[in-house]
């Protein structure tokens, strides 16, 4: 079980950011932020794992990097998405 639990961390790192976002950005919508979020995670642990090969998924280094990736998607898509 405990094999897992950077895993486990790096999805509710994800989801506190979408929900952080979401907070400040006016509560345009939970979903589309946490979707959002959980694409930059796997963007950012392919960067970490498959692209620079600085970590594997046996120890923790590519958290930082996941976490990293989701906070670019998401500060992306709130600086350009439409505000009709």
């Amino acid at each position: 079980m405990l094999q897992y639990a950077d895993i486990g961390a790096a999805l509710l790192g994800g989801l506190l950011l979408a929900w952080v976002a979401d907070l400040l950005t006016g509560r345009r919508g939970f979903g589309g932020a946490s979707l959002v979020s959980g694409v930059g995670l796997a963007c950012g642990w392919f960067l970490a794992v498959r692209v620079f090969a600085v970590s594997t998924l046996d120890s923790w280094v590519w958290v930082p990097w996941a976490l990293t990736g989701s906070v670019v998607c998401l500060a992306t898509f709130f600086l350009f998405r439409n505000k009709r």
